[in-house]
């Protein structure tokens, strides 16, 4: 009986464990009760894996081995090592995971380095053999440990494959005076073992969500187009994909296999068959619009394969864009991860890392050249900016998860601040909502890849991601920012509380450039104007304009500030 007793209890132990790896059952992603799973996933970029434009390097260092050279130089080498080891341990921390579910997301993409675990192919003591290092498997690790404490998948994602996996060589630390990952065959047997080494060691994990076997492959094997847009075979792509998918399986045939196209991950031309039973296909986008046609593509390889499609990489765009494009998501049942988690200087992700003076410099100095800072200075600069990646100490950026999760079903609007009357009100903490509900902007996303215009939805690039064009503001009562570019017809609604029914005196701080009056509206919630107010040119001088009165009774309001003509540039209004 005892034995009987115990071999029921392994045997449910062995297959409960075996039921709850995620995998796929037609075009759904399921658990196992066989309910569809909505991944709703953020990509670390920046963490394992540095490109120039997250550190403010681009402009003179790309790849991350760029960025490391321009380190060494003003910290020398102990100051990098210094510098990097706190940038890892920084980067990314239980609170950080913690924070992403509290907000609402069920799942990660791990970009990988794969120099974090074992060594280039260069440096391997014996030609042919794999050095493996522990630093890499170690981060993954403590990262699954704090995803499972958190319920949330975590999806391997090999962003820079051994030699770098196309022409672009930001996104996979790509040294073009080496072979690179196609041109080398030592390089993909690399590959292959190094998913190996990943399948064994997390063969058993059921909160890892799958494996995305090579990020944005970009590479010409026959066609003219420098990252392989115009591919029509992708042989050596899909040949490899394989080759790592059976190298998996011989120790792994738990999880999903994630696949990904040339051209930055959306070439498929030449995938005429699928080579396992349990594979996604996954897509990156960016700067495209968001209708149905968008996507068709994808669809349509979902229905060829009967397989899922998920959205393995997205963001670098407005909170516009984001919710019509979760929008367009969920109604096809799309997951997502969005890109990144953290970078400097930044209002479109998650999180936005603090710039310093002194950071500021180095970036000066590395682009300019002039006296070149001491190493003291970089190095304490440098230890400044790590510390600064730390969750405590990044500014995180409430209107753009608000347009991630609540305003892709939710189109009312919630004060993004508590304001009240009397009370001042900066223009630039207007309510949190969708495009229409919460405030109207001219310029409002980017779609470059579809209309071949850049445009810049918020042009001061600060605090917010909405349209709304926000800059740094130096007047002497200031909140650190100010509405400017305004434009006829845009507006801003405000939600305050009003302490008491009476009349209040409405004052207005602003400037104007321009050659002309501006004139602007405050209206009520059901668009009666309480007030219009002439703001005469300034020059660039922050005047105020004295004593408008309208009359407010006591309760929730929502206050709408007109542009009725644009230019002036907006720091606060008053209600005395």
């Amino acid at each position: 009986m005892i034995r009987t007793t115990i071999f029921c209890s392994l045997l449910l132990s062995h297959f409960g464990t075996s039921q709850v790896f995620l995998k796929t059952q037609g075009q759904k992603i399921v658990n196992s009760k066989g309910e569809n799973v909505y991944l709703k996933g953020l990509g670390l970029g920046g963490w394992m894996l540095q490109e120039g434009y997250m550190l403010k390097t681009a402009d003179f260092a790309g790849p991350q081995y760029q960025i490391k050279e321009k380190i060494a130089e003003v910290a020398g080498e102990d100051g990098k090592n210094a510098f990097y080891k706190a940038y890892l341990k920084n980067g990314i921390t239980k609170k950080d995971i913690d924070s992403l579910a509290k907000w609402g997301f069920n799942s990660i993409r791990l970009p990988m380095h794969y120099d974090l675990y074992t060594l280039p192919i260069e440096k391997e003591p014996v030609k042919g053999q794999n050095t493996w290092l522990e630093e890499g498997f170690v981060m993954t690790d403590h990262l699954l440990e704090w995803c499972e404490d958190n319920k949330i998948y975590l999806i391997l994602d090999l962003h820079a494959a051994p030699g770098g996996q196309g022409n672009d060589a930001n996104i996979s630390d790509n040294d073009k005076s080496k072979p690179n990952l196609w041109q080398n065959e030592e390089n993909q047997k690399k590959t292959i073992a190094l998913w190996k080494k990943l399948a064994e060691r997390y063969k058993d994990k059921e909160w890892i969500g799958g494996y995305d076997l090579i990020n944005e492959p970009n590479y010409p094997f026959t066609g003219k187009n420098p990252n392989g847009t115009d591919e029509m075979s992708n042989a050596p792509l899909w040949k490899l994909q394989k080759d790592i998918t059976q190298a998996i399986r011989l120790v792994d045939k738990n999880h999903i296999i994630i696949v990904e196209g040339n051209g930055w991950g959306n070439n498929y031309n030449g995938l005429s068959a699928l080579w396992d039973d349990n594979m996604v296909l996954s897509f990156h986008k960016y700067w495209t619009n968001n209708s149905p046609e968008a996507i068709q593509n994808i669809l349509d390889l979902r229905n060829k394969f009967n397989v899922p499609v998920w959205l393995g990489e997205t963001g670098e765009n407005s909170n516009v864009w984001f919710t019509d494009l979760n929008q367009l998501l969920l109604k096809n049942n799309i997951g997502y991860a969005y890109w990144p988690m953290k970078k400097i200087d930044n209002i479109s992700g998650v999180t936005n890392v603090k710039i310093t003076p002194e950071y500021q410099k180095l970036l000066d100095y590395w682009k300019n050249g002039g006296e070149k800072p001491s190493k003291d200075f970089a190095q304490k600069a440098l230890m400044k900016i790590a510390d600064n990646y730390k969750m405590e100490n990044v500014e995180v950026k409430k209107d753009v998860i608000d347009a991630l999760f609540r305003q892709v079903n939710d189109d009312t609007t919630e004060p993004f601040k508590n304001h009240s009357a009397p009370g001042r009100i900066f223009a630039t903490e207007y309510d949190l909502g969708r495009i229409g509900n919460a405030y109207l902007d001219n310029d409002f996303q980017n779609l470059w890849v579809s209309t071949g215009n850049h445009t810049e939805w918020n042009s001061g690039n600060k605090m917010r991601n909405d349209g709304v064009d926000i800059y740094a503001c130096n007047d002497k009562f200031t909140n650190g920012y100010y509405v400017g570019k305004t434009e006829n017809g845009e507006w801003l609604q405000y939600t305050l509380t009003v302490n008491q029914t009476k009349e209040y005196k409405l004052d207005i701080r602003y400037n104007n450039e321009s050659a002309t009056s501006s004139r602007v509206s405050i209206k009520d919630e059901s668009g009666e104007i309480l007030t219009q107010i002439d703001l005469p040119p300034t020059d660039k001088q922050w005047k105020t304009i004295l004593g408008q009165r309208i009359n407010l009774s006591k309760g929730e309001k929502k206050l709408r500030l007109y542009f009725d003509t644009g230019n002036a540039n907006i720091n606060f209004f008053e209600l005395k």
